[in-house]
């Protein structure tokens, strides 16, 4: 379990927290940044807006969402370069044929199935354009997974400022400044107001944002490794040397890749993603 997200959390809400109390002694402070209202307005306006904006099917996917994003990246590029390495000499020495039960054992989809394609016979020509079709597809679902936060961080600020708006006209149409009291109720008038601006802006820039972001990146990870596969894949049905291949791949990564992580292994250890 990828711990960073939680910590970074709970850390900015701890600075959040600070920054409002100024010191410990005064927790009393954070009272005055709850009001139930200002909640139901921002929290409440941007979830109509994104069901508005989005069908029911995205939310449903949020619970295996957050699951990921809280999840190391099963993905190492080196790990797959080794197996397509792996399976290049394999098929030197005894022919695309001997790949297909080893290929059954592979625990990612994408390339066991991948393998299984050149096992069959079918034309290179083929097997790219089945094999560009589906990342094309696996983009256009993980490009649909992240989109669903970064448009929902949007509507959060703007909420937000509605909210903001809504508490000063009420505050201003009934507002007495010919009183001291009254002087009072405008400042008190114009914190409540300005309250659910700032739950706007923490709900888009703690929450929504982050959550869009590291599924993007994640996506970046597994594409990196799913092209590598299908590159792979392609070089062992042209038959080419292991060790050029071997060279090729390591093009997809920079040099910090190329020299860091473990020892790669010769078996697969890359596992599909759930479907965001």
């Amino acid at each position: 379990m990828d711990l960073t997200g939680l910590i970074g959390f709970l850390a900015g809400l701890f600075l959040i927290g600070f920054g409002i109390t100024t010191h410990f002694s005064n927790l009393g402070a954070i009272s005055g940044f709850i009001d139930y209202s200002s909640m139901a307005i921002t929290f409440g306006g941007t979830i109509c807006a994104t069901l508005i904006a989005f069908p029911l099917s995205y939310f449903k996917k949020i619970p295996s969402q957050l699951r990921i994003t809280m999840q190391k990246s099963r993905y190492n590029p080196k790990e797959y370069i080794a197996t397509i390495v792996d399976f290049a000499q394999e098929a030197r020495k005894k022919g695309l044929l001997s790949l297909e039960e080893k290929a059954n054992g592979l625990k990612d989809p994408f390339l066991r199935d991948s393998i299984l394609l050149i096992v069959d016979a079918i034309e290179p020509a083929k097997v790219r354009e089945m094999l560009d079709n589906e990342l094309d597809n696996l983009e256009e679902r993980h490009e649909a997974g992240w989109g669903f936060y970064e448009k929902s961080s949007t509507f959060a600020p703007a909420f937000g400022m509605i909210g903001t708006l809504i508490g000063l006209i009420n505050m201003l149409a009934n507002l007495d400044m010919s009183s001291e009291k009254g002087t009072t109720a405008l400042a008190q008038g114009m914190s409540v107001a300005l309250i659910t601006t700032f739950y706007g802006s923490l709900f888009a820039n703690l929450i929504l944002v982050p959550i869009g972001n590291r599924l993007h990146v994640l996506h970046d990870e597994e594409m990196l490794c799913k092209r590598i596969a299908a590159e792979g894949v392609i070089a062992i049905q042209a038959g080419e040397n292991p060790k050029h291949i071997e060279e090729r791949l390591n093009a997809f990564l920079n040099q910090s890749q190329r020299g860091s992580g473990t020892e790669p292994k010769k078996e697969e250890n890359g596992a599909e993603r759930r479907s965001q």
